[in-house]
């Protein structure tokens, strides 16, 4: 019986120089030109020191799993440190066969109306700090934290299901069709 020491994953990020990056217990806030943001990492089993605009991250085990789930946060704490400088943007598309579809933001909503002659608006919410600007049949998307970027597009796309109807005939709704890092016009 050999009994082997396994190496305890740690890992640093160097972060960018125009981002600002601080710890309080578990919640990181990552402050750039385009913003400020927030992620809780309390729920997430690694381990996070900030010193001298470096992060530092170790897995709690020497285990495959904790060894992702630490790489997993490395991921999340880079996408944030890109999107406070560059930010992220969504393009949606608009379909719609017969009915014309007009989208709103009002008060944090989307509103998606005259979706399939109906007359009750269609209402997404609008997470974060993501924009929501309605440019004809399209519909852009933009932000800082892409987490609440991609879940308010997937909001609005699923708020526009085709419901009780064959999905092969009846194509209405809004649908991605272009995902960027930076902010575009």
């Amino acid at each position: 019986m050999s009994t082997k020491q396994e190496e305890i994953f740690e890992a640093t990020f160097d972060v960018p120089e125009k981002v600002k990056v601080s710890l309080n217990k578990h919640m990181l806030r990552v402050e750039g030109p385009l913003g400020k943001t927030y992620k809780n990492f309390k729920k997430i089993p690694v381990g996070l020191e900030v010193k001298d605009n470096k992060v530092m991250i170790k897995a709690i085990n020497s285990r495959k799993k904790y060894h992702a789930i630490a790489n997993t946060a490395l991921s999340i704490i880079r996408t944030l440190c890109e999107g406070v400088v560059t930010g992220y943007t969504i393009k949606m598309k608009i379909i719609y066969a017969h009915f014309p579809i007009t989208v709103k933001t009002k008060d944090g909503l989307v509103l998606v109306e005259n979706f399939q002659g109906e007359r009750a608006p269609r209402v997404a919410k609008i997470r974060g700090l993501t924009k929501v600007v309605s440019k004809g049949d399209e519909v852009v998307l933009t932000g800082p934290v892409l987490s609440d970027i991609t879940q308010t597009a997937a909001d609005i796309q699923a708020r526009t299901k085709v419901r009780n109807k064959d999905h092969r005939v009846f194509l209405d709704g809004i649908y991605q069709f272009h995902k960027v890092k930076g902010i575009e016009k």
